[in-house]
C-alpha cells in the first residue's frame, strides 16, 4: 500500500546549478518513514526567491545509470518553467503521478531565462516535493 508523504525537506538551491534532490532506494524521505523502493511523485512545489530577476527551473527524472554532472540533460527533462521574482508554482500530477524505481533520479536545476529579466545567477529557488512511496524502511 502506497503512503502519502512529504518526500522532500525544503531545498534551497542557488543557481546557476542542477543538483539531483532525491535518489529512490537512496534518500531518506522527509515524512519520516524511510526509504523508498517505489516512489510516485505528485506534486513539485518551487518558489524564486530572489527578488532580482527572473530565472528558469527544469525537472528531470535520471535512469539508475545516468549521474547529475554539468548541465541538465535535455532527454530526461520533463519540465521548464520561467519563475518570476518572488514567484511560486506548483507542478501538479493528481491524476497520474511520475514513477520512479531503483535508483531513479530527481534532478532540478536553475538557468538563465530564454528570455530577458535575469541571468539565473544568484537566484534561490526552494524546492518542496510530496508524492507517495511504497514499501518503505528504515
Amino acid at each position: 500500500m502506497a503512503i502519502q508523504n512529504k518526500l522532500s525537506q525544503i531545498i534551497s538551491l542557488t543557481g546557476i546549478s542542477t543538483v539531483g534532490i532525491y535518489t529512490v532506494g537512496v534518500t531518506e524521505t522527509a515524512g519520516g518513514t524511510g526509504i523508498g523502493t517505489t516512489t510516485y511523485v505528485r506534486t513539485i512545489l518551487m518558489h524564486n526567491t530572489a527578488g532580482v530577476g527572473t530565472c528558469t527551473s527544469s525537472v528531470y527524472v535520471y535512469p539508475h545509470f545516468e549521474e547529475v554532472e554539468g548541465v541538465g540533460k535535455t532527454a530526461y527533462r520533463l519540465l521548464r518553467k520561467d519563475l518570476n521574482p518572488n514567484e511560486t508554482y506548483l507542478w501538479d500530477l493528481p491524476s497520474y503521478p511520475i514513477i520512479m524505481t531503483d535508483r531513479e533520479k530527481l534532478v532540478v536545476e536553475i538557468t538563465a531565462p530564454a528570455t530577458a529579466g535575469g541571468s539565473g545567477i544568484g537566484s534561490v529557488v526552494n524546492y518542496v516535493v510530496f508524492g507517495d512511496e511504497d514499501q518503505a524502511w528504515s
